[in-house]
């Protein structure tokens, strides 16, 4: 690749990574070490509400600043994926996101290689933020994969609970796959759940967005959509677009044209994402501490969300053909909608590098 990682190597030459990035910090971790939300929060109000709204699915907000209504869940377990982590209640999301997995698990089967998914993080019952491990997942239209196929068997609950993550990096590089366990399979499944056209973004690390730019020999379309983000080492982060007619959800403006192989990417090997901050003018007051995010800070509707009248059971809201209540695949859940995308809000959008999180790889 020809825009300046030979350069960016040799600046970091000498650094070694004092652990692997991300080895038990996959994005559904990053957050275990934050302190108690008081129960006023909106994490604390969102993270304890069991159950979604009654009523048609909506995306209320932006993906880092929303809520949802109408939830299904993700069955445990399906001809071609397990869900984990089940102790979280997380695997809740809009119709449009569990039909795409619920696609990706098939496909993946057929056309990659892939044995299964393992389907992590989605999003609470009725959304809004986590109490840990995440910033987006609040409207339903994030799901997390992880890179470990489906075993052969059904693993019970505890093994879900404990089974690690398997990062993708080398242990002993600076941001660099591991050849000894990254696989062609891998790559076959990213490009494939690039390649649905309601897939908006997919985050990875920096360095298997590296590694796909260098190696993929296929068709490059949908390259541009795999995103480079920390975090990301162990498992990786769909996110699709506001489904039609969803005039409550707020947009993030559509990747940059092309495959994202240039210096966008070049940046994320350079010195720059682990400055420290500059230091405040001399005189300047120190900048406050962010404070908790309340639901009075989230769009209006959300405060409803919280008091709407639940399903009612788990049972009833869960779709999938081997769910308890062996009700139809969420695909067919899905009901028309008007064809109509609402406009573009750029306030609050998250940018394609960054924020970084304070998973960043350590280096001496």
């Amino acid at each position: 690749m020809a825009f300046g990682f030979a350069q960016a190597f040799r600046t970091f030459g000498k650094l070694t990574l004092a652990g692997v990035i991300g080895a038990s910090l996959a994005v559904g971790d990053v957050g275990a070490e934050q302190k108690t939300p008081s129960p006023g929060s909106a994490k604390g109000q969102f993270g304890a509400v069991s159950l979604p709204t009654q009523g048609p699915a909506q995306p209320i907000g932006f993906y880092a600043k929303g809520c949802m209504t109408g939830a299904v869940a993700l069955p445990t377990d399906g001809p071609t994926w397990e869900a984990m982590r089940l102790s979280r209640n997380r695997r809740w999301g809009n119709p449009a996101m569990i039909a795409l997995l619920e696609r990706l698990s098939q496909d993946g089967a057929k056309y990659a290689g892939w044995p299964g998914l393992l389907v992590g993080d989605i999003a609470q019952p009725r959304g809004g933020p986590m109490f840990n491990g995440h910033a987006s997942h609040q409207i339903g239209l994030d799901a997390d994969v992880w890179f470990t196929p489906m075993p052969a068997r059904r693993m019970s609950a505890q093994e879900r609970e404990d089974l690690p993550f398997t990062t993708m990096l080398q242990k002993d590089k600076f941001l660099t796959v591991d050849p000894k366990v990254w696989t062609d399979s891998r790559a076959r499944l990213l490009m494939l759940a690039a390649s649905y056209p309601e897939v908006e973004r997919i985050f990875v690390n920096p360095a298997i967005k590296k590694k796909m730019c260098d190696t993929w020999r296929g068709d490059r379309t949908n390259l541009g959509k795999l995103r480079p983000e920390y975090g990301h080492d162990s498992h990786f982060h769909i996110r699709i677009k506001c489904p039609p007619g969803a005039a409550g959800c707020t947009p993030q403006a559509p990747v940059a044209a092309g495959d994202g192989c240039d210096k966008s990417l070049a940046w994320w090997f350079t010195p720059a994402p682990w400055a420290a901050p500059k230091p405040p003018k001399p005189g300047a007051e120190p900048p406050k501490p962010p404070r908790e995010m309340m639901v009075s800070d989230l769009p209006k509707a959300c405060a409803a969300v919280l008091d709407a009248a639940p399903v009612a059971s788990m049972q009833a809201a869960t779709y999938g053909g081997s769910s308890a209540a062996g009700g139809p695949s969420a695909a067919s859940a899905l009901t028309a909608a008007p064809a109509a995308e609402p406009a573009a809000d750029t306030d609050g959008e998250l940018p394609d590098v960054g924020p970084v999180p304070n998973d960043k790889p350590a280096i001496q």
